[in-house]
C-alpha cells in the first residue's frame, strides 16, 4: 500500500517572524499564521505514556476517492460495479451533503451516493500524535523548560505544552537510551516517546509551530519573545476529511549546552504526517 507522507520543511533557524509597524506609536507587531481570538491548552506529558499508537495492517488496495470515483462513472462503470468496489475498498470521500451533490452533479448514480453514504470513511475529527524526545549529554535539567506546540484550528489556536523537568523526573515506560558513541566521542541519548490525539475540527491546510520557552503560561506564538521565536520552527500539512490512518511525528532534540554543561538546550524539531 502507498502511503502519501507529508514531511513539512523545517523552518531555518535564524529566520523571524514577519512584523507590521503598528498605527498607534509605530511599535512592532508580529504577523502570524495562527488566529488571534480563542486558544485552548493542552499538557501533552498527560498522555497517556503506555499507549503508542497502533500500527494498521494495510490492505493492497486504497479506498477509492471522489476524483476516482467520478473518473470511472465518467469511464462508463456500471453503478452495480462501482458498489462493489466501494464495499471492498471503502470510500475516503466526501459524504457532506455538499460532497454528495458535487458526486450528483459530476454524473455519479444514486445507488453509488448510497454506497458512498453508508460505506464512506468516517470523517477525520482527529489526528495521532506520537511524540519523541531526545536528549543528548549528561545535562540535569532544560535551559527553556517548557516546549510548546502551536496549531491552527480554524478561529482557534490550539496549545499543547510539555514540561521538561516534570517529564525527565518520572519513569516513563517507552524510554530508552541510544549509544551514538563514535571513536573520539562517546554520546549516549536519553529518548522518551508518547502519544495522544490532537482534535481538529477543519480540514485543508493547518500551521504548526514548535518551539522551546522558559515560561509556564503561553497561550499564543505571538508571546514567544525574539530569541525563542528565532529558534522556532514553523511547518504546514493538508489535514484530510477522511483516511484510513492519520498519524503525525514530532521529534524534538536536545543537547547539552555549550556554556551551561548542566543544562539542555533545545537544538530543534521535525514533524511530518502520514495518512492512508
Amino acid at each position: 500500500m502507498i502511503a502519501q507522507l507529508l514531511a513539512a520543511t523545517l523552518a531555518l533557524a535564524t529566520t523571524q517572524a514577519p512584523v507590521s509597524v503598528s498605527s498607534a506609536g509605530g511599535a512592532p507587531q508580529l504577523s502570524l499564521p495562527f488566529p488571534s481570538g480563542n486558544t485552548q491548552t493542552y499538557n501533552i506529558i498527560q498522555w497517556d505514556p503506555n499507549q503508542l499508537p497502533r500500527i494498521y495492517e494495510r490492505s493492497d488496495q486504497l479506498p477509492l476517492t471522489d476524483e476516482e470515483l467520478t473518473k470511472l462513472s465518467q469511464a462508463g462503470f456500471e453503478p452495480a460495479q462501482l458498489v462493489k468496489m466501494i464495499e471492498e475498498r471503502r470510500c475516503a470521500c466526501d459524504a457532506s451533503a455538499d460532497g454528495l451533490i458535487k458526486l450528483k452533479k459530476a454524473g455519479v448514480n444514486a445507488s453509488v451516493l448510497a454506497a458512498v453514504s453508508r460505506h464512506g470513511l468516517a470523517p477525520n475529527r482527529e489526528l495521532e500524535l506520537l511524540v519523541t524526545m531526545d536528549f543528548t549529554g549528561e545535562s540535569r535539567v532544560a535551559r527553556e523548560t517548557f516546549l510548546y506546540f502551536f496549531v491552527d484550528d480554524g478561529d482557534l489556536t490550539r496549545v499543547f505544552t510539555a514540561n521538561i523537568s516534570e517529564l525527565l523526573q518520572r519513569r516513563n515506560r517507552h524510554e530508552t537510551s541510544v549509544d551514538r558513541s563514535d571513536i573520539l566521542v562517546a554520546r549516549t541519548v536519553r529518548r522518551v516517546q508518547f502519544a495522544g490525539r490532537v482534535p481538529l475540527k477543519t480540514y485543508g491546510k493547518h500551521s504548526v509551530m514548535v518551539a522551546a520557552s522558559a515560561s509556564p503560561t503561553l497561550t499564543h506564538p505571538s508571546q514567544l519573545n525574539e530569541q525563542e521565536r528565532a529558534k522556532s520552527q514553523t511547518y504546514t500539512f493538508d489535514y484530510p476529511r477522511s483516511s484510513l490512518m492519520s498519524l503525525c511525528r514530532l521529534t524534538a532534540g536536545y543537547r547539552r549546552d555549550a556554556v551551561l554543561a548542566y543544562k539542555w538546550n533545545f537544538e530543534g524539531s521535525r514533524f511530518e504526517c502520514e495518512w492512508n
